[in-house]
């Protein structure tokens, strides 16, 4: 339903501008079209729609299946083309999903950790963002994001939280020969992982700080 994502769009917006303190760096670093995986460390329920109102372009994001349970909460994640997939896992139809998406030339938002970080460090990444991007041979964009952390509490938007948003420069994963082991996807994960660590602060890089793998 491209009219109502169009709306949300300029809602999400308006609360972000009224009630945060919102910053986007580098969005002359999202491709103007073609498909593209954008990638982002994951701190609240809000990181969607966020990344989605900073990109500037239209997006669909890979939801956990959890939240499609609710009748109406479904509808509305289905209505922004959203599709769920279990935690941990692709299965044949998430990837023919995730496929069509990209061929449509759309940006697809995936968080690599597969939650939300519960001390708002980077937890160790999940294979699927990389398996994808290797499978449609597409840049990934890589994003920080930092103070959504903050939304919480009945009076969170008293405290106006700066919320910013840096989008780094996209790039493409190495083509891989022969058969993918599991230590090479996880390899690849990882490396997606690194490229958003360089685009927060040392404090937020948990599990990759300082460009590495713990």
């Amino acid at each position: 339903m491209p009219r109502l994502y169009d709306v949300a769009g300029v809602l999400v917006r308006l609360l972000l501008f009224l009630l945060t303190d919102w910053q986007v760096k580098g969005r002359e670093n999202v491709p103007v079209n073609g498909g593209v995986i954008v990638v982002a460390n994951h701190l609240n329920l809000a990181d969607p729609p966020v990344l989605g109102a900073s990109l500037g372009r239209r997006a669909v994001f890979v939801a956990k299946k959890e939240l499609f349970r609710s009748r109406l909460l479904s509808y509305l994640i289905r209505s922004f083309g959203a599709f769920p997939v279990q935690r941990g896992e692709l299965n044949r139809q998430a990837l023919r999903q995730a496929d069509q998406v990209l061929a449509r030339g759309l940006a697809l938002i995936i968080f690599p950790e597969g939650s939300r970080s519960q001390n708002a460090r980077l937890q160790p990444a999940l294979p699927g963002s990389a398996l994808i991007a290797l499978r449609n041979n597409i840049p990934v964009l890589p994003v920080g994001i930092t103070g959504t952390e903050k939304i919480r509490g009945a009076g969170w938007w008293l405290r106006r939280p700066k919320i910013v948003v840096n989008i780094g420069r996209p790039f493409h994963l190495p083509s891989v020969e022969g058969s993918l082991t599991r230590a090479r996807r996880q390899e690849l994960a990882d490396s997606v992982m690194s490229h958003i660590a360089r685009l927060l602060p040392v404090e937020y890089q948990g599990n990759y700080a300082g460009g590495g793998v713990k």
